[in-house]
């Protein structure tokens, strides 16, 4: 299992309809399998997401926000993890919003 435990991640790619952007930030803490992570930007006043890693290193997770149009926006991710050369992970991220349009898209985010 990959411990994603004091890592942080940005986006480098993401869908448009998401709210997330390349000036986001993920703090991600994890303990056993139960991964947490904050983060915000200039779109999300507050965001918040928990997930369950498996032993291959996905993870299975919800996550909440505020938007600065103060709407709370809910979703669900599925978040697979690369291994970089340079030993940092990449994940490869398919999402669905729950609230609002209900749409879907896909994100790249890599740790720094």
């Amino acid at each position: 299992m990959i411990n994603y435990n004091n890592k942080i991640f940005k986006p480098v790619s993401t869908s448009k309809n998401s709210e997330v952007s390349t000036s986001t930030i993920f703090k991600y803490k994890q303990k056993g399998p139960i991964l947490t992570c904050s983060y915000s930007n200039n779109h999300i006043v507050s965001g918040h997401l928990i997930g369950l890693v498996e032993d291959d290193g996905t993870i299975n997770m919800r996550y909440h926000q505020i938007n600065i149009k103060g709407e709370l926006m809910t979703g669900i991710c599925l978040s697979k993890p690369e291994i970089m050369t340079n030993g940092k992970i990449r994940l490869h991220e398919s999402w669905c919003w729950t609230s609002g349009d209900k749409s879907k898209g896909t994100s790249v985010l890599e740790e720094i």
